[in-house]
């Protein structure tokens, strides 16, 4: 991972929207949280040419219905005329989620090897990985290393919000 950028603290009304958008089938707010990410990235660029989702796990998908990344992304894909791969990274172990987990090493746990690169698309590109929220930093970090064991030159992380983990 080169590095991970997040706009807001994950409290206030940032938390409530991500909670909308992820929990409460709220997908109409994520043109305007992508408009967000897109103003963060013009006031400050990262190395990037293509985006790249975080992936849910099939189950977790199929219960959602939907990827809050995958719409954060394709937004900002349209905002910034980046293009969206997203056949290309996927969840291959499914855990608990993230938010219950206790410890920071808890959660690198719980997302050691589950992610794979399954083709070479991002092969000598810099990408830019879009999730929601930031909290270890330990599903950019697993993703990142499934990236780039397929060629992916930089991988910077870019969520809406960043929550403080202790």
């Amino acid at each position: 991972m080169d590095g991970i950028r997040s706009p807001f603290r994950f409290d206030g009304v940032i938390r409530k929207a991500v909670h909308q958008l992820k929990y409460q089938n709220l997908k109409a707010i994520s043109p305007c949280l992508a408009e967000l990410l897109a103003d963060y990235l013009r006031s400050n660029p990262l190395g990037g040419e293509s985006i790249v989702p975080v992936p849910l796990h099939p189950r977790r998908l199929r219960e959602r219905g939907y990827n809050q990344s995958s719409l954060l992304a394709r937004e900002l894909g349209k905002l910034t005329k980046m293009p969206v791969i997203e056949d290309c990274l996927v969840r291959i172990k499914e855990a608990q989620p993230q938010v219950r987990a206790a410890t920071v090493e808890d959660r690198r746990r719980n997302v050691t090897d589950a992610f794979m690169c399954q083709n070479e698309k991002v092969s000598g590109k810099q990408i830019i990985l879009i999730d929601d929220v930031c909290t270890s930093g330990a599903t950019l970090e697993s993703c990142a290393l499934a990236l780039k064991s397929k060629g992916a030159t930089s991988v910077w992380g870019l969520t809406l919000a960043r929550e403080i983990y202790k």
